[in-house]
């Protein structure tokens, strides 16, 4: 029992972890939106997939990448921006109350988690993402995680 109860910890360590890494790309991503203007990301996607499109022009992930730098705008940019800030400091904050066992972080946790999995579904119905579809399956492994070690935490605490 104290194995599986170790792997399950060390899962959760490893999944918060990733979280946070995920966390600090979308910050990185959202930066790239505010600062670098709709024009030159569209020429960095250009190069970046050229190659790849001359090989086969019907790409799906080079098609797609392009197609969103060509509908990019002021306005989706400012969005992208704000939405990939935010989610990301969210989740760093969160990650670090996690990591630190802050008590607070868990419940905040699932609730933010919630919210975002909420957004995500919301936002597939609309786009039929398959990667929205692998963070939202991602996140709810995350929060069985969180819940499991918030349970084992509480449990733990001395009694006043």
């Amino acid at each position: 029992m104290q194995v599986t109860e170790h792997r399950i910890h060390q899962a959760f360590q490893l999944s918060v972890l990733l979280k946070g890494l995920h966390a600090l790309t979308e910050i990185v991503g959202g930066l790239v939106f505010y600062f670098v203007p709709a024009p030159m990301i569209l020429h960095w996607v250009n190069i970046v997939t050229q190659e790849e499109l001359t090989e086969d022009p019907r790409d799906f992930v080079a098609t797609h990448l392009v197609s969103a730098a060509q509908h990019l705008s002021g306005g989706t940019e400012a969005f992208y921006a704000f939405y990939l800030i935010s989610h990301g400091l969210i989740k760093v904050v969160l990650v670090a109350g996690l990591l630190r066992e802050k008590l607070i972080a868990y419940p905040l946790s699932l609730i933010a988690l919630g919210g975002f999995i909420a957004y995500q579904l919301y936002r597939y119905s609309y786009t039929h993402s398959f990667g929205l579809i692998v963070l939202t399956v991602f996140d709810l492994i995350v929060i069985v995680l969180v819940w499991h070690e918030w349970r084992l935490l509480r449990k733990h605490l001395p009694v006043d």
